[in-house]
């Protein structure tokens, strides 16, 4: 059996991260294949090697660019990989275009497809992510499906239950096994001058957050009113995105302690360690209920419905006085909800299958 494995964002890296570490733990014949949707390769090798992972065989370095040009490009270089290494698998994770590229390049040259993070989703169509993964889904031979409800999304869809897994979110696993590599290396809260506890964590990066002006000011007033009611510091490590779109709108933001991106162990260790997290983000959605902080949701659907279910999540929108609200919602509840994800097993059940289905 020879598995590729396709990525090409930061998020991919780590919830691919349990599913390499268990190809290595079983010494088993796979390459990473990156494609530099995100980055190119060389700034992403940082994440590699704080999460002690190999190195990527291959890399396109894509780069940015519209969705169709960046698609095409990486369709026409995994396409050229796998025709060279003819593995009997192609691993894809999540819903961003690498997956979507990824599994259409491996069905078209007649190559299984595993779609890791199956059956997510927002019902949103304006959103890339949901079309790709629906795309994705409908093209896939397995589906490693998070939970059963995702499972019940997939089914139905029309998908054949002999094609569904449901083996938990490799998100887990990662959780775990990083926020163990991040406490021996970083010590991010003091850098910061934050208390353990002692402040709010806010990412917003999503296209339809940041390139909307009105979205994004509500979104940042907002920010600046939880300041104000709670009395808690709010730490927003920014994304260049975002960034970019302040200067653009001329967006002047006080009360907000905006500070540079982190590196992934980093950004972990001042998730695990907050009061509560405010994003827009589906996989900080995740991590924050896997870590039991509270988490607001900065947008009106989220395809991890699953964090509502349980209590670890609320969503509030863009409106700066819904978002005051939800905050004080979220922090005078108990969190001691029970996590939905798993337990901490999927890169070892998603590996698993595919050396029962490939020997």
């Amino acid at each position: 059996m020879k598995i590729s494995i396709v990525l090409g964002t930061r998020p991919e890296i780590i919830k691919f991260s349990p599913v390499i570490r268990e190809c290595e733990r079983l010494g088993l014949d796979y390459f990473i294949l990156h494609t530099g949707q995100h980055y190119s390769y060389n700034m992403d090798r940082v994440f590699f090697e704080q999460l002690e992972l190999p190195e990527a065989k291959f890399n396109l370095d894509v780069g940015s660019g519209s969705h169709g040009e960046q698609t095409g490009k990486m369709l026409i270089g995994i396409e050229d990989v796998l025709r060279r290494e003819v593995p009997d698998v192609v691993l894809v994770e999540g819903d961003t275009n690498t997956v979507l590229a990824g599994a259409l390049a491996a069905v078209k040259l007649g190559i299984a497809v595993g779609h890791v993070e199956a059956g997510l989703r927002s019902y949103d169509r304006e959103m890339p992510e949901e079309i790709n993964r629906v795309l994705a889904d409908h093209c896939s031979d397995l589906l490693f499906a998070p939970t059963e409800k995702s499972k019940g999304i997939l089914l139905g869809e029309g998908i054949s239950e002999e094609k569904v897994f449901v083996t938990g979110n490799t998100v887990v696993d990662a959780v775990c096994q990083n926020l163990e590599i991040a406490k021996r290396k970083v010590s991010v809260c003091e850098g910061l001058g934050v208390d353990d506890g002692g402040y709010f964590l806010a990412t917003v990066h999503r296209q339809e957050n940041v390139d909307n002006e009105g979205m994004f000011r509500g979104i940042l007033k907002g920010l600046e009113l939880v300041r104000e009611e709670f009395g808690f510091p709010v730490v927003y490590p920014i994304h260049p995105r975002a960034e970019k779109q302040l200067k653009i709108f001329n967006i002047e933001v006080n009360g907000v302690k905006i500070v540079e991106p982190l590196d992934y162990l980093s950004f972990l260790q001042l998730e695990s360690n907050a009061r509560l997290v405010l994003t827009d983000s589906g996989g900080v959605q995740e991590e924050a209920c896997i870590l039991g902080v509270p988490c607001v949701t900065l947008r009106y659907n989220t395809e991890r419905s699953e964090t509502l279910d349980v209590g670890a999540n609320v969503l509030a929108g863009t409106d700066p006085l819904e978002i005051v609200k939800k905050v004080g919602l979220m922090l005078n509840k108990k969190n001691c909800w029970e996590n939905p994800f798993g337990d901490g097993k999927a890169g070892e059940r998603i590996v698993q299958t595919l050396r029962e289905k490939f020997g």
